[in-house]
């Protein structure tokens, strides 16, 4: 059946997640008003395990209970979108057309609106193609949209919250919980690495394609082009990419949904650079049909190297000079079956680059990636004589870009490519970087593999280095050995009849106030991250954008993952202040006049304490933080335990630092021992 006679719109529907998520509590809250309240909304959809309600019902619930003010517009748009009879992928690129729309024509959009959605869905669909054709091009992937009257009430609501967020914004918003709600649907590409990617490609790039496009990510993040070129074999994705794009700039957009490999959209177009994150170790990428293809113009791929196939097909869509920047599995740089078309890559100079990233950089987040800058050589020029190699993982700033954001390992790569891009030539850091001559490389496996080339950096930095190591483990255990908490003394049995509470109960009076990490938001504030919390370091990760104003740690706060069997609690102190809790973590604000912070993380450390808390998954415990318990004690009593808990906390601490220093210095001194820097004396 069409949209157009479609004979009702589906009821937006949401799962217990949803719930808590609009009344800002836990999922474990929402179970237990289902089992405490018999006027719970009942389940209209979903399964036994995981039902789903009507949210008009549990809105009104929620509101009765006075749990809920009002629900934030942005939830209400993404229900709709949720509950779309076509489903979400459809949903958004509606409301991506209406939002294109209301950034582009908005004074067609006011008067659009002012009619009926009978008459609105009519007058929309020259408008929308009117958009989309100046936008997109011919022949563009969303041709087939069709925006029928049960349409108008999302579109309605898109643009309401364009008027909030703005149109961009509010795309990335919903296009965000989207990719949020199935991570396993989709391969994303970092926003670091895109920016990345996109600055080796270097300055003044005007037009630029993305043969495997995803989402868009790669094309976003090219500043100040003109014209971007999108493909990708799915419908869907080129559809998301196509409007993301678009909203993001003033640039044409030109999308396709083909595979680009055996369905070129764009044949015989150059481009100043092409930015591809192409699917790994695809086996059935059209080795049999496309064996006199013409992009093989350094040798025919075999069946097991799909990587060399993206590679050539890149080459074959710059123009002279023009550069590509390709994301690569670590095995096509060695492969003995990939090792003649390396070597003619490097012969006519046309691959110019081979970067490694640390692991965690991009998925899969096992795996140190590469990246390849190749270069389309002009006739009878010179090729350059060597290979600028760049091992990033084995750089201070790699060590930590995995955790700690990509902006140190960026700069650092960014500036070795300028250097060698500018003079052919790079100043040698031992393990890090170097020009390694061509000559060099072609032996009989032509292993382009970084680490394989570069000369290996001093054992832990030297045996200066390894001495001073030594010192601060030295430090470290006496501190440790000052900090060894006193012999335990037996408690009176009338400890253990303490009267208890829990985390739910301070909660509901005022005594502390939780709230669920999520690692994002506005600004640029670091990340506590769950790692973070496990290993007392301090924030890490990096903020991912949305427009909710995140919740900032204070000194004082106590954090707790709540996914793991570990009993941890941490306090926040004045070097961890001022991040944003990431996933995984519950932050509790307690009233000073009320709770002592270390008495309430030592009690929730109690490993009685978190099996009475906890349930248990297939894969995973999860921790109900709200049934945690500590005992009602007076102000003053609490901190007599809160001051032996802090001790205890400062007993670890140390005891963690000289664990990775004897760690360290361990393994340094087998480096020096091996590689001839130490000697046995």
């Amino acid at each position: 059946m069409s949209e157009e006679n479609a004979p009702h719109v589906t009821e937006a529907e949401v799962t217990a997640a949803e719930v808590a998520r609009l009344a800002g509590v836990g999922r474990a809250a929402v179970s237990n008003w289902r089992r405490r309240h018999a006027d719970f909304p009942k389940p209209v959809g979903g399964t036994e395990t995981s039902p789903s309600f009507a949210l008009a019902e549990v809105e009104r619930w929620l509101r009765a209970q006075g749990k809920l003010a009002e629900v934030p517009l942005r939830e209400r748009v993404w229900q709709q979108i949720t509950a779309h009879p076509g489903g979400p992928v459809t949903a958004l690129v509606k409301a991506g057309c209406a939002l294109l729309v209301v950034r582009d024509r908005p004074a067609d959009w006011l008067e659009l609106t002012a009619v009926s959605d009978e008459r609105m869905a009519t007058l929309l669909r020259p408008v929308l193609d009117q958009v989309l054709g100046a936008r997109l091009g011919p022949g563009h992937p969303l041709e087939a949209t069709r925006t029928g009257p049960t349409a108008m009430p999302l579109m309605r609501a898109a643009a309401e919250l364009a008027a909030e967020l703005g149109a961009r914004k509010a795309f990335e918003f919903l296009l965000g919980r989207h990719l949020d709600a199935n991570p396993r649907q989709y391969t994303l590409t970092p926003d670091g690495l895109a920016r990345l990617m996109a600055g080796l490609a270097g300055p003044g790039v005007r037009t630029a394609l993305d043969p495997a496009c995803g989402t868009g990510t790669l094309l976003r993040a090219v500043d100040g082009g003109t014209v971007l070129q999108a493909q990708d074999s799915s419908p869907e994705l080129a559809a998301l990419s196509a409007l993301r794009l678009a909203l993001n700039g003033s640039a044409q957009v030109r999308a396709a949904a083909a595979d680009s490999l055996r369905a070129d959209a764009f044949t015989g177009e150059a481009v100043d650079a092409v930015l591809c994150h192409p699917p790994f170790n695809e086996r059935n990428w059209g080795h049999e049909e496309l064996a006199y293809d013409p992009r093989w113009e350094y040798g025919f791929p075999a069946r097991t190297e799909s990587e060399l196939a993206w590679i050539q097909h890149a080459l074959a869509h710059l123009r002279e000079g023009g550069t590509a920047v390709l994301l690569m599995p670590p095995a096509v740089a060695a492969r003995r079956s990939g090792r003649r078309i390396r070597a003619d890559l490097l012969r006519r100079g046309a691959l110019r680059a081979v970067i490694a990233l640390p692991a965690g950089t991009a998925p899969p987040y096992g795996i140190p990636l590469h990246l390849w800058i190749l270069r389309r050589p002009a006739p009878h020029a010179v090729p350059p004589q060597g290979l600028l190699l760049i091992d990033s993982a084995a750089s201070a700033a790699g060590a930590a870009a995995a955790s700690a954001g990509f902006a140190s390992l960026a700069g650092e790569v960014e500036a070795a490519w300028a250097a060698y891009d500018r003079t052919g030539s790079v100043a040698e850091v031992q393990g890090i970087s170097r020009v390694v001559p061509v000559i060099e490389l072609l032996d009989d496996d032509v292993d382009l593999t970084p680490a394989r080339h570069l000369p290996p950096p001093a054992a832990g930095g030297g045996p200066a280095e390894l001495s001073a190591v030594r010192e601060r483990l030295d430090g470290t255990l006496a501190r440790a050995a000052r900090l060894t908490p006193p012999p335990a003394v037996p408690a009176p049995e009338a400890t253990a009849l303490l009267s208890l509470t829990t985390i739910g109960e301070l909660a509901r009076s005022g005594a502390l106030v939780l709230h669920t990490g999520t690692g994002s938001g506005t600004g640029t504030a670091p990340v506590l991250t769950e790692q973070d919390v496990y290993a007392g370091t301090g924030p890490s990760g990096t903020l991912a954008a949305t427009p909710d104003e995140p919740v900032l740690t204070a000194p004082g706060d106590v954090l707790v993952p709540v996914v793991g069997a570990a009993a941890i609690a941490r306090v926040v102190d004045e070097a961890a202040a001022g991040a944003v809790p990431g996933r995984g973590l519950q932050l509790l604000r307690s009233d000073p006049a009320a709770l002592d912070p270390w008495f309430l993380a030592g009690f929730l450390r109690g490993t009685a304490n978190n099996r009475r808390a906890s349930s248990h998954a297939s894969t995973a415990t999860r921790l109900d933080v709200r049934r945690l318990q500590l005992p009602r004690l007076p102000l003053a009593e609490q901190q007599r335990y809160g001051a032996r808990f802090r001790a205890l906390a400062e007993f670890e601490d140390a005891l963690r630092l000289a664990g990775r220093l004897g760690e360290q210095l361990v393994q340094g001194l087998y480096d020096g021992l091996s590689d001839g820097t130490v000697t046995p004396d």
